[in-house]
């Protein structure tokens, strides 16, 4: 499914690069790992390659899938009728999903929230989170730094 180079997005971490496969014994089972470098967090992760599908990790998107997301973030609607932990619920939810469009909603609806009023400490972690993972990936696409894919999410909010 995987192969070494690839570039994925691994949910509630963020973009990384498949940099290898190891061979560990852990709890005495020698298991095959995908070695992942996950440079926002400056993190790397080993993943068992027998429980991927399980993770939810997946191949960064292409600038078309990219580019539909954009104008769903620019223009697309949020839900302001929510409570907090509601909202919460459903951002995790979104989160965890590790899908594209759901991070880049959590992103928008909390920074247009974000605007009107201070978010309470879970939900600014939980932005700062979104964000940085959002970021990463529209920075690999897009072939630009951090410091400019953070300015294409301030446009038009």
């Amino acid at each position: 499914m995987f192969e070494i180079g690839d570039h994925i997005i691994y949910p509630m971490h963020g973009a990384g690069i498949i940099e290898g496969i190891e061979e560990k014994e852990i709890q005495g089972q020698i298991q095959k790992y995908f070695v992942i470098k996950i440079p926002v967090n400056k993190m790397q992760v080993l993943v068992p390659i027998k429980n991927i599908t399980k993770t939810s990790i997946r191949l960064v998107a292409d600038t078309l899938a990219m580019d539909i997301v954009m104008e769903n973030f620019h223009y697309g609607e949020s839900d302001k009728s929510l409570f907090w932990k509601q909202r919460y619920k459903i951002n995790s939810d979104k989160m965890r999903s590790g899908k594209l469009n759901d991070g880049a909603e959590v992103v928008r609806d909390l920074m247009r929230i974000q605007k009107e009023k201070n978010l309470n400490s879970s939900e600014k972690q939980m932005l700062e989170n979104a964000r940085k993972i959002f970021i990463g990936e529209l920075g690999l696409i897009r072939g630009i730094s951090e410091v400019q894919a953070t300015e294409l999410l301030k446009v038009s909010l």
